[in-house]
């Protein structure tokens, strides 16, 4: 039997190795030999190294099964008066359990719970497997907000219940 996927805010140290994980894939990804935190760009390593800080503004959640966190994703306010997904990550040995559907479900809570009136997120082209969950929670893509090349912007409006 296959212990049940969790979410909650994070509270504790579980964020710095999810994120470290992702941003060594992601480098990988990119054709860039990074093994370590010291190896990462600037901006990153401070996100491996100080977490807290990196995201002081905004709202954060880890995924568990059996007590073991094996994913996160942050939320950060925009502009647009939207929240942007940033840093969704599950440990490929835990992925096709539900993991990136619960984390992106609690953003769309929380942007519902905070007016909010949409969730928009960017993703890197060849992953396919994200941009077909996006899609089939309802994102759709829209024109880029980012000039970095390869990056797929999607959204989702929030629909107010009321």
């Amino acid at each position: 039997m296959t212990a049940e996927i969790t979410v909650a805010r994070w509270r504790d140290q579980a964020l710095a190795p999810l994120l470290l994980a992702y941003h060594l894939r992601t480098e990988a990804e990119k054709g860039v030999a990074v093994t370590a935190v010291e190896d990462l760009p600037p901006r990153y390593r401070a996100e491996v190294l100080d977490p807290r800080t990196a995201f002081a503004a905004d709202a954060v959640w880890v995924a568990e099964t059996g007590g073991n966190p094996v994913g996160c994703v942050a939320a950060s306010a925009s502009a647009d008066a939207s929240l942007e997904v940033k840093r969704l990550w599950v440990d490929p040995a835990c992925r096709g359990r539900g993991a990136a559907k619960a984390l992106v479900g609690a953003v769309l809570e929380h942007a519902a719970d905070t007016g909010a009136v949409a969730v928009r997120l960017s993703v890197w082209h060849w992953r396919r497997d994200a941009i077909g969950l996006y899609e089939r929670l309802g994102f759709t893509v829209v024109d880029s907000w980012d000039d970095r090349p390869g990056l797929v912007c999607m959204r989702r409006e929030i629909v107010d219940a009321d």
